[in-house]
């Protein structure tokens, strides 16, 4: 909910967990920005990032929202046949999750299922929540279905819903006699499915292929459920299975999300990192399974998140934990929960022992975990409670975090030295490698740009001086560059300009400088842009008068006009500034 605050709006964002609100909405400008997460825009860039919609679909959504027809006659070819796919491959879905669910609730066709089902004990109000579906023991009952449909062949491949047959004539459906499982994005689009046997057959599970419209790598189950509860709690818990999920809903635990069937990535980090502002990942108590999912943890390390270790008792998975002590034992087990480095040092622990050479195994399993802790200050407290708990001096684990670190970053400068000169990856370590050369320059670069954008009465005296050519950081370049390129359209709107930058950054940036009101006056706006020329690294090396000189023993009468109406432009601007100060 948003709040008026002066002129504009405030509250929570909802592309970051926050308990204080930051983001803000201008009205008048028609854009948003977060002081937060910097993320900023139009209502077009909302829509993309909020709703994982593309350009076209976003306006399409607002012009039917508000009864505007959009033409799509503009859009090239590719971009028209890409929405269309993307669109159509969600209509399937939508079509393949009715069936599936009819199927459960046929009389005869979703018998054993249901049994199945009342024996985990789930209700028909959940079965329905998610709308949970059965696919029955056919080979092509639901490709007859969606070629009834007229659902093109191409089309159908491309869902994932079937697979071609060996001999090349036709498809085969992918889920044959399983559970099904509606997988749904953020937006609560159905993306893909996962099915479960009902029997102890093999395999267990088995997910959609990764599609158009569907990539575990970036989906969690149960996710576009958990906003609301994510933001009253500030958690999200992460368990490992669709009915895990399920039975946290059925003890009203709606801020959780599921796995499928993958390792934890750092995509799936940056989507829960706008949700919550803590994880708790909820671990069977089988070292198996643990030992496997340790190799996921040390991503909230690197991604700087907080994440915390929930040990359930052994034999116990969430789903048979809250049926048997209920939601209140959970989380008080919760509580309990360890960060993510001390449950690494006890499991480490119990695998090497308590001996002199079993602390020296131990620190060697923690040496990279915490190398990656970026914050200062999170990382001395772990050295000092690492040390407490195994009885070894600070220093000695210091030393321990140093030695990693090294290997760590002979190990990126070995991986940078093997990529072929000139790949993406190289260009964009120098190009980051300029950005962090160039950042002086930014602070006084980033005033100017937001007095272009504020006080564009400016705008000829920064042409004029050529201001942005002394620009030193290249983002803001561009965007001085195009303020300036737009400055005599009549339509040019803060939001009218973000449209038109094609990259989050540059967005964002503009965001940021537009949202903030500030009062721009004539002689500060001069003030500031007499400083930033003297000072910039750019200024010219050789003195006007030796390049005047150089130019009439060159007979270049061109570039001697033209060297001294610069000389005499300066010497006014020299003159205005005196009366300035």
């Amino acid at each position: 909910m948003l709040k008026k605050t002066g002129k504009n709006y405030s509250g929570l964002c909802p592309f970051h967990a926050e308990k204080d609100p930051s983001f803000t909405v201008s009205p008048t400008k028609q854009i948003f920005h977060c002081f937060g997460c910097n993320t900023g825009g139009n209502v077009f860039n909302f829509l993309i990032k909020h709703d994982g919609l593309s350009f076209p679909e976003a306006v399409r959504l607002l012009g039917r929202r508000y009864g505007i027809e959009v033409p799509t006659r503009k859009m090239s070819p590719a971009m028209r046949a890409q929405i269309s796919e993307r669109e159509k491959l969600l209509a399937i879905n939508r079509i393949a999750m009715a069936y599936y669910h009819w199927n459960l609730k046929h009389e005869t066709f979703g018998k054993a299922a249901r049994a199945y089902l009342q024996n985990r004990s789930l209700t028909a109000e959940m079965i329905d929540a998610f709308q949970l579906g059965y696919a029955r023991d056919t080979w092509d009952g639901l490709r007859n279905y969606l070629q009834i449909k007229r659902v093109p062949a191409n089309l159908l491949e491309k869902s994932g819903l079937v697979i071609p047959r060996k001999s090349g004539s036709g498809f085969y459906d992918r889920f044959r006699e399983r559970l099904i499982f509606p997988i749904y994005n953020p937006n609560k689009q159905v993306v893909g499915f996962g099915g479960r046997v009902l029997d102890t057959s093999l395999p267990k599970y088995l997910n959609s292929p990764e599609t158009p419209v569907y990539s575990k790598s970036k989906n969690l189950y149960g996710l576009h459920l958990a906003r609301n509860r994510c933001r009253e709690t500030g958690t999200l818990f992460i368990v490992e299975g669709y009915l895990d999920l399920i039975r946290m809903h059925c003890h009203d635990l709606k801020n959780a999300g599921a796995t499928l069937g993958t390792a934890l990535t750092s995509e799936h980090i940056d989507i829960i990192k706008g949700f919550a502002e803590k994880v708790v990942l909820v671990f069977d108590g089988d070292d198996a399974g643990i030992q496997a999912s340790l190799r996921s943890v040390g991503i909230f390390i690197e991604k700087g998140m907080e994440a915390r270790v929930m040990v359930l008792p052994t034999g116990h998975d969430p789903d048979s934990f809250l049926q048997k002590h209920g939601r209140e034992s959970f989380l008080k087990a919760a509580e309990k929960s360890r960060s993510i480095i001390m449950f690494i040092l006890e499991f480490a622990q119990k695998k090497f022992g308590h001996s002199v050479d079993g602390k020296l195994r131990v620190l060697d399993e923690l040496k990279y975990p915490l190398a990656s802790i970026k914050d200062r200050i999170a990382l001395d407290s772990y050295i000092k409670e690492v040390g407490e708990h195994l009885g070894v001096k600070e220093y000695q684990i210091t030393e321990k975090v140093q030695q990693a670190l090294k290997e760590m970053d002979q190990s990126r400068r070995s991986q940078t030295r093997s990529r072929p000169k000139g790949t993406d990856d190289q260009k964009r370590d120098e190009s980051k490698l300029k950005a962090g050369e160039n950042a002086l320059g930014t602070p006084l670069e980033l005033q100017i740009l937001a007095m272009m954008i504020q006080f564009p009465q400016i705008l000829p005296e920064i042409l004029e001086n050529r201001v942005v050519d002394y620009f030193t950081t290249e983002p803001l370049k561009s965007i001085g560059e195009l303020i300036l390129s737009q400055k005599n359209k009549t339509d040019t709107g803060i939001s009218n300009l973000i449209s038109i930058v094609d990259d989050d950054e540059k967005r964002n940036i503009l965001a940021s400088l537009s949202i903030k009101e500030e009062q721009w006056n004539l002689r500060d706006c001069r003030k500031i842009i007499t400083k930033f020329i003297q000072t910039s690294p750019l200024r010219p090396s050789i003195s006007l008068t030796e390049q005047i000189r150089a130019a009439e023993k060159e007979n270049n009468e061109a570039l001697l006009i033209k060297l001294l109406e610069e000389k005499h432009r300066l010497a006014v601007a020299d003159e205005q500034q005196k009366h300035i100060e």
